[in-house]
């Protein structure tokens, strides 16, 4: 086997993506779930440094900081693409409450 073809089997059994965040070097923007944002937020909130998790994901300093704020402001649903509608987020608050109401009569 030449050479050459030695060095592109072996290139083609790394990495394919050049950039830290996962997507191919030059391509589009890889979407983040809003798991993923959390958990990057949540080191933060834990202290971590701002640049050095924005280096290390490969995210803007001022996306992840937007995300801190979204978090704050409504948790994980905050960092979600497409939010629940203000109805839903209020029938499942009505429905965890009235299940905390039925736990204290059945006590």
């Amino acid at each position: 086997m030449s050479r050459v073809m030695e060095s592109r089997m072996d290139a083609s059994k790394g990495p394919r993506s050049g950039a830290p965040d996962g997507r191919p070097q030059g391509g589009p923007e890889v979407r983040w779930s809003a798991r993923r944002k959390e958990e990057l937020v949540l080191r933060l909130l834990r202290g971590e440094g701002l640049d050095a998790l924005a280096r290390e994901s490969g995210q803007p300093a001022g996306r992840i900081a937007g995300w801190r704020e979204e978090f704050l402001a409504a948790g994980r649903e905050g960092l979600k693409a497409r939010p629940a509608a203000v109805e839903d987020r209020a029938l499942a608050d009505a429905q965890r409450k009235i299940g905390e109401l039925a736990m204290e009569t059945t006590s």
